[in-house]
């Protein structure tokens, strides 16, 4: 479970320009989605061997100073519900500011690990005026320059001591069995989130035992229906959210995002009058980069006027919003009706199954090797790409790796016609599959 570290502070200070050097300048970065708004604001990255996601809460609102303030007090409310770790960011130009003292008046209440970060210190003389950020009564503080990169190692070096070492468990084969699916039911405001759940776990609510999560945010629910037993990652995601303009989206996407690395399958409910708009890929994307399985829902269907071909092109279209993964199940309901609930969850738990799927070696090899001989990938400047060996990882994820004497030479395509080989022969269907050239 990768630990979620948020940036708050006032507009100005540099906490874009601090998540961009973070997200940006890693190699192991993965990738930053583009927000609601004109501003990235979800990233991941890792330092000292250990992977974390970035929250930016940044910067939306352009308007008095009170407009601010109340923006401010959200963003706080919002790092707080949904973080582990908060890094506060100040500026040493301006000094403790009546708006810095209140965001710490409200961390100094909080349990968690908080960093104060003083800002665009690059010269001796910044460093002896950051002293005065004592003051904040939250403890030591680091300085950094965001622009120039100095002290933000020191810093992510304190931050990742916070953060755990994640153990990998060898169960036997007993326990896996046990492990129940954990489900996450993620999508943008007015989707039909809350009536999917209603209408999956009945108004009764049917519970069997909660289970407290890793923060006070993310509960497990076990329930048991349609005959599955499954876990349901209650977060805020699932409260209705008080109607805030136009960062409605954006707190939307933030609450996902705590759901989607507390859970092994998301269940991404779309609304079928609207489309699968660009909220929905981002929701889609952060479920892809995390690794995590995926099933599309097609809400409100019984509200669209039906041609012979309509679910036909409605999935092509969502098909194409997706690419390069495409191989994900696709399942038209209404919750309203209660159409097609029990293939709803049919699915997430073979999607749960397929995310687990291990193939032996041998097999793996007599397969895969006879397909790249007689595809092999293209020869650049002469030089020609031999594949001798491949195996799947012992990862909590399906990765692959194939070796082979000039892995620099492999190129995406070919990458992704492997993976679709792959996932013609072995049913990965809803999971992401990631493929690795090495050289042996």
């Amino acid at each position: 479970m990768n630990s979620i570290i948020a940036i708050v502070g006032r507009p100005n200070v540099g906490k874009s320009t601090f998540f961009n050097r973070l997200v940006q300048k890693r190699e192991a970065i993965v990738d930053a989605v583009s927000g609601v708004t004109r501003d990235r604001h979800y990233g991941k990255s890792d330092w000292n061997g250990k992977e974390f996601s970035i929250i930016d809460t940044g910067g939306y609102t352009i308007g008095s100073d009170d407009i601010f303030e109340e923006e401010i007090r959200k963003q706080v409310a919002l790092a707080i519900d949904e973080a582990d770790i908060i890094v506060f960011v100040v500026d040493v130009e301006d000094g403790i500011t009546p708006m810095d003292a209140e965001v710490a008046k409200i961390l100094r209440k909080v349990k968690k690990p908080i960093f104060i970060a003083v800002n665009k210190v690059d010269n001796a003389m910044r460093a002896a005026n950051a002293v005065e950020f004592y003051n904040l009564g939250l403890g030591d503080y680091h300085t950094i320059s965001s622009i120039n990169g100095s002290g933000t190692g020191d810093l992510l070096d304190a931050i990742t001591k916070k953060i755990p070492d994640i153990e990998i468990e060898e169960s036997s084969e007993e326990s896996k069995e046990e492990q129940l699916p954990r489900f996450a039911v993620v999508g943008r405001p007015n989707a039909g989130k809350s009536s999917f759940i209603n209408a999956l776990i009945g108004e009764d609510r049917n519970i069997v035992t909660n289970i407290a999560g890793t923060t006070r945010d993310a509960i497990d629910t076990k329930y048991n229906r349609f005959g599955f037993d499954f876990n349901l990652v209650d977060t805020a995601g699932i409260r209705k959210k008080s109607k805030v303009k136009e960062d409605l989206e954006f707190y939307s996407v933030m609450r996902a995002v705590r759901s989607i690395e507390y859970s092994d399958v998301i269940i991404l409910v779309v609304d079928a009058t609207r489309g699968f708009e660009g909220q929905d890929q981002n929701i889609f994307w952060l479920a892809e980069k995390n690794r995590k399985g995926v099933v599309i829902l097609v809400n409100k269907w019984d509200l669209i006027e039906k041609e012979t071909n309509t679910m036909r092109d409605f999935k092509a279209r969502v098909t194409k919003e997706i690419e390069p993964f495409t191989d994900v199940p696709i399942v038209f309901i209404s919750a309203l009706t209660k159409q097609r609930l029990f293939k709803a969850i049919e699915t997430a738990v073979d999607v749960f199954k397929n995310r687990k799927n291990r193939i032996s070696t041998s097999k793996f090899n007599d397969t895969m090797l006879e397909i790249v001989k007689h595809n092999p990938p293209p020869a650049i400047k002469g030089k020609f790409v031999k594949i001798k060996y491949c195996m799947q990882l012992p990862t909590p994820t399906p990765q692959f790796v194939f070796f082979c004497n000039l892995p620099q030479y492999v190129k995406d395509p070919y990458k992704r016609f492997v993976e679709n080989k792959l996932r013609e022969i072995y049913n990965f269907s809803g999971v992401p599959i990631t493929i690795y050239f090495r050289q042996k």
